[in-house]
């Protein structure tokens, strides 16, 4: 394949990518955007593999039936509750790629300063015999070698900031590690310091200090990819998700830059790109800093947390049905419970027999609900709930108080009063779906608990709220035979 197929190849996958970024933003149009970087990302492969000076084709062949087979049975078996972990597992990969790639191009390159510093036959022979990406290293001039250092030290640190940082993160996910926000003694000190050993390490590195440098500042990283995470708490693990993925294409980008790949750098800055976006919207949403979450400084409480009166009151299946019976308008809203749960074909269902009787029933979606960002709305378009009755937090809203009914579904902080009512809330100033203005509330939990991130929810407490307990399948199916 010549070197023009191989551009006109990449830049036709550098499309259908930004094809893919666009369908995404909308249900109906997601099904199509996935196919669309599917095969982008196929046109990729298959140019790079069969592009000018690729050589190792068994270990290049055997990679790839390997990946694609462990692929296939890695997704096969992941439930959609487990999709954020799985998620931030992929990211940990392209980190520990670009990790690799980096120190493979510094050894590359060391050698081809021994081999020009040899003044011997076999030496110049050696060198006018280079191939591929040691051929590329070897035509380079002093200044693109410099600038190929910075680009190698920058891949390598995001790379392994990722690694560490996404490793973290599906403990966390996976409940394999402590949700709650954990800083070693020190906090942001210990990281300020390792940023800047990483900087002077970098100076040194681009001074001729040698491999060592490269290898104590990917422990400096991989440190602050850990304890960066650590520092985080479990409400504010969407955001980590995010944010992990944007680290993983400015890595990817890194990488292209070094390996002189274009399609590399163009998707990197993609993924980057828009993975830091969807960042900062989701920050905005939940009233958070940016730069704070990042840090792992947000999530401590400034004061003694209000009082919350009352108890929380049971009810049965019957009465939920009763009041479903008798209503006009329902919002449901769903939450990483339903997930767990796998409950979201019952609650379909439901939603189903509602609308056949001739009631209103809509979805309210935060922004930041479940443990994914849009991991509620592909819920529920595989349960086949109809589009345009899923609708956002600022679209549905003031529609609370005159909704006769609000079902919340595994829902804990997205629902929370303490948001409006609590200055000294851990979730203080965040926006939340309002459900306690509606006329009834019924709370579908397992139990009592406060949910993931520990917070208490004063809504559990209030008089227009009952608490509809047990596993949110079980629950929903039971209701189902009374809707009449």
């Amino acid at each position: 394949m010549t070197i023009g197929i191989v551009a006109a190849a990449y830049i036709a996958a550098a499309v259908l990518f930004i094809l893919s970024l666009g369908g995404l933003s909308g249900q109906e149009s997601a099904k199509r955007a996935v196919w669309y970087g599917i095969t982008g990302m196929a046109l990729a492969v298959i140019a790079t593999v069969f592009g000018p000076d690729v050589g190792n084709w068994f270990i290049v062949l055997l990679m790839i039936a390997g990946g694609s087979v462990l692929g296939w049975y890695v997704a096969s078996r992941v439930q959609m509750t487990e999709m954020p972990q799985l998620v931030a597992a992929l990211h940990s990969f392209v980190g520990l790629a670009a990790v690799f790639i980096g120190f493979n191009a510094e050894l590359e390159l060391g050698r081809i300063e021994r081999l020009r510093a040899a003044t011997t036959a076999e030496a110049a022979e050696a060198l006018a015999n280079l191939q591929g990406f040691a051929a590329v290293l070897a035509h380079k001039t002093p200044v693109e070698i410099a600038i190929l250092k910075v680009e190698v030290f920058l891949g390598v640190f995001i790379g392994a900031v990722t690694f560490t940082g996404s490793v973290i993160a599906f403990g966390k996910l996976a409940g394999k590690v402590d949700g709650k926000a954990k800083k070693l003694p020190g906090g942001h000190l210990l990281n300020a310091a390792a940023a800047i050993g990483s900087i002077l390490l970098l100076i040194a590195y681009f001074n001729g200090a040698g491999i060592w440098t490269l290898l104590l500042m990917t422990l400096l990283a991989f440190f602050i990819g850990y304890h960066l995470i650590m520092g985080i708490g479990g409400a504010d693990m969407p955001v980590v998700v995010s944010m992990l993925n944007s680290y993983s294409g400015w890595a990817a980008s890194a990488i292209g830059f070094t390996l002189g790949n274009d399609l590399l750098i163009v998707t990197g800055a993609l993924v980057g790109s828009s993975g830091a976006i969807l960042s900062y919207i989701m920050c905005k949403a939940m009233n958070r800093s940016f730069i704070s979450v990042i840090l792992g400084g947000f999530g401590g409480t400034t004061g003694p947390a209000m009082e919350i009166e009352g108890e929380q009151i049971a009810i049965d299946a019957d009465g939920v049905a009763a009041a479903l019976n008798d209503a006009d308008s329902v919002i449901i809203v769903p939450g990483y419970g339903m997930a767990v749960a796998q409950a979201q074909q019952s609650v379909s269902e439901l939603t189903r027999k509602l609308r056949a009787k001739g009631k209103t029933v809509r979805f309210a979606i935060h922004p930041v609900a479940g443990r994914l960002p849009g991991h509620m709305n592909v819920l529920l378009a595989e349960a086949k709930v109809p589009y345009d009755i899923v609708l956002e937090m600022d679209e549905i809203n003031e529609d609370f108080p005159s909704t006769d009914v609000a079902i919340v579904i595994g829902s804990n902080d997205i629902v929370n009063p303490a948001a409006q009512e609590d200055p000294n809330s851990p979730i203080a100033g965040m926006p939340v779906l309002e459900v306690w203005k509606a006329k009834q509330v019924f709370v579908s939990k397992r139990g009592q608990g406060t949910g993931y991130s520990g917070i208490e929810n004063p809504l559990f407490y209030k008089e227009n709220t009952r608490m509809f307990y047990g596993d949110a399948k079980k629950s929903i199916d039971g209701l189902l035979p009374m809707i009449e």
